[in-house]
């Protein structure tokens, strides 16, 4: 038996903890944290609701559940870590759920530095994740510049090395790698690169900068002037690295700024990583509201999956407005001053960020993009309805062998590739294309009216005038002039041909009318050129098999099933030939091809 609501809400702990509302059924609804999960439930149930989404959710309720934790602190953890496990309805929703990649420092003997999605819990360290593959690949493009480093897997045990068991490689006589593998570089000089790699991947790019300045002053002072200069170019590619990223005060050193943009249904926060006073890690968060849900709700939500996703460590952050993310995290909201001018920083880019999404919702939306394309090619053709059904036909042969014609078929600008019919010629002899056109148009829109199908809006006829006077014969003997609209499309200058009308149109070169009809042309000349191939290779397979003493129309027909064209047979070994038609038969096959076959 159900326990009443009233009950489950009476019984409910005064503790900070996570509660979860379920349906009747069973199906989680909610999840939310509290400081007094009784009070925050009981809320739910005495007041009314502004917010429609609300009222039909406590509606809804059936059963609670609760979990108590320690501090508010855990209820945020916990109450992230169960929205992302059990994804309830009513919940937000977090629109970016993706990987990210990490730079990787192996945890081995001459540690490798590579980058990877994958975590592997091996004693390796992990910089990131970063949220463009484009800024990993610049930093280990930057640390290669700076610094050569092994990038083979073998294992550099001190025994492998002494022992001689590996040879320098190509990497190491370009200058990419200075030779660990056969000991011309010691562990300790390795090492100690290492960690002026990881200084800058922490975003600390001074002490590689003093060491190359010292290096390159001594290297002057010895009369070492090339190879000076070959430090100091490494000095400015350094410099030139960290100039790139936002310079702010330098007594900033680690912290973390997050701020908030929001509307009726969505909302995005943007999150700075300041690191020894410049921001080097910036990303856009989206969230989709679900209830009526407060921007202090939202930000404390992101902010807790942000610094989880990135491992973010820093103790002060700063946001637009005082959140409770507890004791242990200073939380600023900044009025003046530096740390106000990054806040300001930080909710341009969310700003931008819903601009650029809005833009996209209005090209990406489907049925708006394809019912702006089907209104814009109506007028470009002077067409008198949307053309929502196109057809595309596309002759093939090879001086007149094995004539075949292609019919494709767009549905609201797309291929349908369920609807593509292939022709094979049957009462044209010889190369003549426009009477294999007038055949093939004939037998399409006869078999569509036999059948009662819906007909196109429009055929497109590859080829020129003649071709497109061809098909008209079709549509005239079958009554269906002016019925359909019907043009041509002449390959050279990308001519469209009309009936009766002796000059071609000319659409600019960036419509998207012409790309349509372009990929519709490209389409139909790749499915008719695939056809004709396998159609040319059986041919080929069935003539030359025929040529052979004992071997018969089924057994022909076993070797076209199975291997597909003249140059496969003729590869096959006698065994592979005897497992499809037997000992005897692959014994006259075998030897037919090694006499004929030339060498």
């Amino acid at each position: 038996m159900q326990t009443p609501l009233e009950l489950q809400i009476q019984t409910l702990p005064d503790n900070p903890g996570v509660y979860q509302y379920y349906d009747k059924e069973g199906k989680i609804l909610y999840v939310g944290k509290a400081k007094n999960l009784k009070k925050r439930v009981q809320s739910y149930f005495t007041k009314n609701h502004d917010n429609y989404k609300t009222s039909v959710l406590v509606k809804k309720i059936v059963t609670i559940k609760h979990i108590v934790v320690p501090t508010e602190t855990d209820a945020l953890l916990l109450e992230n870590n169960l929205i992302k496990k059990l994804q309830p309805r009513y919940n937000v929703l977090l629109r970016d759920d993706k990987t990210y990649p990490w730079i990787c420092i192996k945890n081995e003997r001459f540690p490798r530095i590579f980058s990877t999605r994958k975590m592997i819990k091996d004693g390796s360290e992990y910089f990131g994740p970063y949220t463009s593959f484009k800024t990993v690949h610049t930093i280990l493009d930057l640390i290669k510049e700076l610094y050569p480093l092994r990038t083979c897997t073998y294992d550099l045990s001190k025994a492998n090395i002494d022992s001689g068991k590996f040879k320098v490689c190509l990497e190491y006589h370009i200058g990419n790698c200075k030779g660990p593998c056969e000991g011309y570089e010691s562990l300790e000089h390795y090492q100690s690169q290492i960690e002026k790699i990881r200084q800058i991947l922490k975003g600390n790019f001074k002490e590689s900068l003093k060491d190359f300045k010292k290096l390159m002053t001594d290297l002057a002072m010895e009369m070492k002037f090339e190879e000076a200069q070959k430090i100091k170019e490494k000095i400015e590619v350094l410099e030139n690295y960290q100039s790139r990223s936002t310079v702010l005060n330098p007594k900033i050193t680690n912290l973390d700024v997050f701020s908030i943009i929001s509307d009726e249904t969505m909302a995005y926060v943007n999150f700075l990583q300041i690191s020894h006073g410049a921001i080097v890690r910036s990303h856009t968060l989206e969230l989709k509201k679900k209830l009526d849900e407060t921007n202090e709700e939202l930000l404390e939500l992101a902010v807790v999956e942000l610094r989880e996703r990135f491992h973010l460590n820093a103790r002060e952050i700063v946001v637009p407005f005082a959140i409770d993310l507890g004791e242990n995290i200073k939380v600023t909201v900044p009025q003046l001053g530096d740390k106000k001018q990054i806040l300001d920083l930080s909710e341009r880019n969310a700003k931008f960020y819903r601009l650029d999404q809005l833009k996209q919702i209005q090209i990406v939306d489907p049925e708006r993009h394809t019912n702006r394309i089907m209104a814009q090619m109506q007028k470009d053709l002077r067409l008198s309805v949307e053309p929502r059904h196109i057809e595309c036909f596309d002759n093939s042969n090879i001086q007149g062998t094995n004539p075949v014609s292609a019919c494709v078929v767009f549905k609201d600008g797309k291929p349908s590739k369920k609807d593509y019919r292939h022709f094979n010629i049957k009462t044209v002899e010889g190369p003549n294309d426009f009477a294999s056109m007038e055949e093939v148009v004939y037998r399409r829109y006869k078999r569509m009216l036999d059948e009662n199908q819906p007909l196109p809006q429009l055929i497109i006829i590859d080829g020129g005038k003649g071709q497109l006077s061809s098909a008209l014969k079709s549509l005239d003997d079958l009554g269906l002039r002016g019925k359909i609209a019907i043009i041509g499309i002449a390959k050279r200058l990308e001519e469209l041909f009309y009936p009766g009308d002796s000059v071609p149109l000319y659409l600019d070169k960036k419509s998207e009318t012409l790309k349509v009809i372009q990929y519709l042309r490209n389409e139909a000349h790749r499915f008719g050129i695939t056809h004709h191939r396998d159609k040319r290779s059986k041919s080929a397979l069935t003539n030359s098999l025929e040529s052979i003493p004992g071997i018969g129309e089924k057994t022909m027909i076993t070797l076209m099933k199975h291997f597909k064209s003249v140059k496969r047979l003729q590869i096959a070994d006698e065994k592979a030939i005897s497992e499809v038609v037997g000992v005897s038969k692959a014994k006259k096959i075998s030897d037919f091809y090694k006499k004929n076959t030339p060498k």
